[in-house]
């Protein structure tokens, strides 16, 4: 698991279930992109510039025309929403989380 910063984010209209494409930043382990089911909580607006903490080593999946590289964290509620998961304070790109 590793901190990173959402560059750009924009909806996934081919997604199954409603998401966002997600381009992050984990420094020095590179730009990587990411499908996530965030849309009840968040707008692409809001999630730009924001860090989160994501699963980077996990293989590349297809999600229908898109390939996500990592796994964003969130915890989710019984209804399906998901909250995600950030450093308290702004930290590097690309930090192992312990």
């Amino acid at each position: 698991m590793r901190t990173g910063t959402i560059l750009e984010a924009r909806p996934f209209p081919e997604a199954r279930k409603p998401a966002y494409q997600l381009v992050i930043d984990f420094g020095p382990l590179g730009i990587k992109k990411s499908s996530a089911q965030i849309t009840a909580l968040y707008t692409p607006d809001q999630l730009v510039g924001r860090q989160v903490i994501a699963v980077v080593n996990f293989p590349p999946k297809q999600i229908g025309p898109f390939m996500s590289e990592c796994l964003v964290l969130g915890s989710v509620d019984d209804q399906g929403v998901v909250t995600l998961l950030h450093p308290s304070q702004q930290v590097e790109n690309g930090l192992r989380i312990a």
